[in-house]
């Protein structure tokens, strides 16, 4: 059997890793047939692998690391690229392409201007307009350039990432709603800021029901029985408590008018909504083993991806909190010590993000102009990727 080479661009985006595509690089036969494409790109990432590992394929073997992005010239007038992303299932034969990811979006621009997408000064900032298919969503990303080039090695440093690198300011504009079963204006679906879970063998929790960024449900660490400072280790190890975290994460995507059944939210959806529980701020050691007080963040925020929890906050999840909280009655706001603020230092199980909201009105007339936070992004491989012919 002979194998087919396909173009490719391996990215690092934040805290995560895609392989990057334009439209033009698949084989023909696959650019127009959404099923034969999404075969080609899980045999790319190396899925379904019951072993977990995806050793055959360029996927990490994690939900950080299993992702795919297409990126072409937009044919709207107030954007440069389209970017859809697709989550890769490790062990199932799915694609989840109902998401956004807010930390590859940092590589779409660097991607964009590489491979010649787009128009870029020579010197500067490069603003490049991007529309997020899977949300439907406008983004700003601010890309540095010196001598015609991206600018990729710097100083910025972005916890949960070894290497320091450039920056890049992204822009989150008006990032209430989505074009996926939700209407474009509702920040929240439900119309509450807070909604009860009944919830088998926990009771009624409450949970506020965003969707900025990415659809996401924020319940308390302390409802759950958690502190909000857990790593890892400690819950994806526990497979009894995955379990009633997916199941909560289900029921508030049948909340959220995402799904049908909690049986369809977990068979067809694995990637949205994202589930994240708070706490108030305490004094923990971060993965690296840097050791933070509680004074250095305003709340502990864990998030949970594609089943587990991640090793940092989500770029999306950062943009859901911080839209959550900005806006009074919400659980975020409600763990906030001040209450409801516009810039929130978020513990994650990595270190701590910066993120701000810009708000308009107040109440129930409140929305979210933007969300803005700052990452890096890096080319790791351009090439071509190697994958057997029959798939």
């Amino acid at each position: 059997m002979k194998q087919i080479s396909v173009r490719a661009t391996y990215m690092r985006g934040g805290t995560s890793k895609g392989v990057f595509f334009t439209p033009q690089d698949l084989p023909d036969h696959v650019r127009d047939d959404a099923v034969s494409r999404d075969a080609l790109l899980l045999r790319i990432i190396g899925s379904p692998d019951p072993y977990g590992k995806q050793i055959d394929g360029m996927g990490g073997g994690t939900s950080s690391t299993s992702k795919v992005v297409l990126v072409s010239k937009s044919e709207r007038p107030d954007c440069d690229v389209d970017y859809l992303f697709g989550a890769v299932s490790i062990d199932q034969p799915l694609i989840d392409w109902s998401g956004n990811c807010g930390n590859l979006v940092t590589a779409v621009g660097p991607f964009a201007i590489a491979r010649g997408l787009i128009n870029a000064p020579a010197e500067g900032s490069a603003e490049v307009r991007i529309w997020q298919a899977n949300t439907s969503r406008r983004i700003i990303a601010k890309v540095p350039m010196q001598a015609g080039e991206v600018v990729e090695t710097g100083d910025f440093e972005v916890d949960g990432v070894t290497f320091p690198a450039a920056r890049i300011e992204l822009e989150f504009l008006d990032p209430g709603g989505d074009g996926d079963g939700l209407s474009a204006s509702a920040l929240f679906p439900t119309g509450r800021t807070i909604d009860v879970l009944q919830v088998p063998g926990l009771g009624k929790l409450d949970a506020t029901l965003i969707n900025a960024g990415n659809p996401t449900a924020f319940v308390k660490a302390s409802a759950l029985g958690l502190r909000g400072t857990e790593m890892q280790s400690d819950i994806n190890s526990d497979a009894a408590l995955l379990d009633r975290l997916e199941t909560i994460r289900a029921l508030a995507a049948v909340a959220m008018g995402l799904a049908e059944s909690t049986a369809q939210a977990t068979a067809e959806r694995p990637a949205t909504p994202k589930l994240a529980f708070v706490a108030p701020p305490e004094a923990y050691i971060s993965v690296d083993g840097r050791s933070f007080d509680a004074a250095a963040s305003d709340l502990s925020v864990r998030i949970m991806s594609m089943g587990k929890l991640h090793h940092a906050l989500t770029g999306t999840g950062g943009v859901a909190l911080a839209a959550a909280a900005a806006l009074a009655g919400t659980v975020v706001a409600d763990t906030l010590r001040t209450g409801p603020q516009n810039a929130v230092r978020a513990a994650h199980p990595s270190g701590i993000l910066h993120i701000g909201a810009e708000v308009q009105g107040s109440g129930d007339s409140a929305t979210v102009e933007r969300v803005r936070l700052s990452r890096t992004a890096r080319r790791l491989m351009d090439g071509w990727v190697m994958v057997p012919s029959s798939s």
